[in-house]
Order: C-alpha cells, then structure tokens, then sequence
C-alpha cells in the first residue's frame, strides 16, 4: 500500500465517523472515490440505513479509472432490490477498490468483492481494518 492508499482510508473513515449511530440497522460505512490523486467525490451512509455510502458518492461524478476506498466490502445484493454497491461500481467503470473490512452481511460477505474481481477490478481488502472497524458500530 502506497501512502495515498492509507491517506484516502483514513478520511473514509472520518467521513463515516459522520453517522455513527443513525444508521441502523446497517453500519456506518465511509466511500472515498480518487482519481487521477484528486478526492471526486466522498459519502457515508445516509441516517436510516440508506442510501449507502457508495451509492451517494457516485452520484453526478465521473468515476470512470477512479479508485474507491471503502471502509466495509461493498454490498452484493440489496435486501430491497435495486443495483447493489458492487454493481454500482462496475457501472461507474471504477478500476480499484480498496476496501478495510469484509463485511459478514449474507448481503455481502464476500459476494460483492467477487463481482468487483470479475469485472476485472483490482479489490485490495485489509488496509486499516482494525480502525474502520471500531468506526463501523455494527
């Protein structure tokens, strides 16, 4: 991991940090969306559960070669129907993702990383995990 890597986590971190505790019964997640160096675009998880971080974030932004830092996988499926994280960010043509935590959710656990790898997106899991974890509040 290269310094920007653990930079662009941290303040997804922060930014998930915003709703701690309003978003049940989903946990806290922070998205931070970078390219080309550059911060685009960045959301947590609205009060309620929804919308998810990554959905908010890419809205009305170009992430097309863009990297997104993530603070729990993406989701592989939505409980309410509809596009899940993962395949929102296939759509947006994003190239990396980096991600803190796995995340246990029958939702996710491990189906939204592999849908990222089998659009051929670099997914790197791990970088701050201990951190994002305690910002997370299952």
């Amino acid at each position: 991991m290269r310094s920007e890597d653990i930079q662009h986590m941290q303040r997804a971190i922060e930014v998930a940090c915003r709703n701690v505790g309003k978003t049940a019964p989903n946990p806290c997640v922070g998205c931070v969306i970078v390219r080309d160096g550059e911060v685009i675009a960045e959301a947590c998880t609205a009060v309620g559960g929804r919308p998810h971080a990554e959905e908010q974030a890419l809205r009305g932004v170009d992430a097309n070669g863009a990297t997104a830092y993530v603070t729990l996988e993406p989701c592989g499926a939505r409980s309410a129907g509809g596009l899940s994280c993962s395949e929102l960010l296939v759509a947006a043509g994003v190239t990396r993702v980096v991600i803190a935590c796995e995340d246990p959710s029958p939702y996710a656990s491990g189906k939204g990383a592999e849908r990222l790898r089998a659009a051929g997106i670099n997914v790197e899991i791990g970088l701050l995990a201990n951190e994002a974890a305690e910002a997370l509040h299952y």
